[in-house]
């Protein structure tokens, strides 16, 4: 597949503080702390409902949060955030449009329009379209190609404008498996080629191991007992200080730092010990045979009693659990529930 050339890193940091949001009396995001590397690649994952988009939409000004602050590079984020680009499940592309005309769309107004800068639209564009893959297939409308492709024409229009900041909610959520694994390549040299900062949701624990440098688990607020109740759990390294938001404790519930360097061994055993936790965390703890992890955690993880299966070991009061690595699972279905 072509590539455009490396371009100098214009990724920027972010950084939130005690962010919290709510709907009427239901809080979705409370004293949430959290900062982002430039360039660095951070995955959200967490139960339906837990505010994995709308911690996105924060980052890109396209909603404000109740309490805390929203900066990227030092300064607040604005309505719809200029340094931000997003793309969304769905490619949402023009029909009436060929591929090229949509990714057109993207480009800042002063390249779409003004006449000293069309000649630098046209070439940005045949460079996107290159990079993604679909040079050939430019003249395309979104009814005649693929989801893949329609979906490679939202990410290339995405990063039009040359964004600091992709947000990513859900990319390839609608893909089968086998084009969704090429779609994680695609990306990861889209990030050699065009460095920006990444905030990816997805339900798809394989997906966030492979791609990102960090994974943040996101607690789902109204499960959750106030900070400071009896039975509530202490804050995790990485969450939040901060617990005024919505009374409650931080949405937080654990970063954990994805070992290796990109693109992973995608069969590393390493990365199979995350996957139970992260899984566990997420209230999944036994995947049926025929999976690609034929044994997992059991219901008593949560609750420290003795695991029958001589295969699992436990891990203190975490209640956590460690298994074999899987033989493949390159193509397993995802096993948490979807969500947005």
């Amino acid at each position: 597949m072509p590539t455009s050339t490396t371009r100098a890193s214009s990724a920027l940091p972010i950084r939130l503080r005690g962010v919290g949001r709510r709907f009427g009396e239901r809080p979705v995001l409370s004293a949430l702390d959290l900062d982002v590397t430039a360039g660095e690649i951070i995955a959200i994952v967490g139960p339906s409902g837990c505010g994995k988009s709308t911690l996105l939409r924060q980052v890109g000004g396209l909603d404000q949060p109740d309490a805390g602050t929203v900066d990227i590079d030092d300064s607040p984020t604005r309505p719809t955030d200029q340094r931000c680009a997003i793309a969304f499940q769905e490619p949402r592309l023009l029909p009436w449009r060929t591929l090229r005309q949509n990714v057109e769309l993207g480009l800042p107004k002063g390249e779409r329009g003004g006449k000293p800068d069309k000649a630098a639209g046209r070439a940005r564009i045949t460079e996107l379209l290159d990079l993604v893959g679909l040079g050939s297939s430019a003249g395309l409308r979104p009814r005649q190609v693929s989801g893949g492709m329609a979906q490679r024409t939202s990410l290339a229009r995405a990063l039009a404008r040359a964004p600091k900041v992709l947000l990513l909610d859900e990319p390839f959520g609608a893909l089968d498996a086998l084009t969704r694994l090429r779609m994680h390549d695609l990306l990861l040299d889209i990030h050699r080629a065009e460095p920006t900062t990444v905030l990816l949701v997805t339900h798809d624990v394989d997906e966030a191991l492979y791609l990102a440098d960090r994974i943040v688990v996101l607690a789902d607020l109204s499960q959750q007992k106030p900070a400071g109740a009896p039975g509530a759990a202490d804050p995790i390294a990485g969450g939040a200080a901060h617990a005024d938001t919505a009374g409650g404790a931080p949405s937080i519930q654990r970063i954990v730092t994805v070992p290796g360097v990109r693109p992973r061994d995608r069969d590393d055993p390493a990365l199979a010990e995350l996957r139970l936790q992260l899984l566990a965390d997420l209230g999944v703890h036994r995947v049926h045979a025929g999976n690609s992890i034929t044994s997992m955690l059991t219901a008593s993880a949560a609750t420290n009693t003795p695991d029958p299966s001589p295969a699992a070991t436990r891990t203190g009061h975490t209640g956590t659990t460690t298994a074999p690595a899987p033989t493949d699972h390159r193509t397993a279905p995802d096993s948490t529930e979807t969500n947005r």
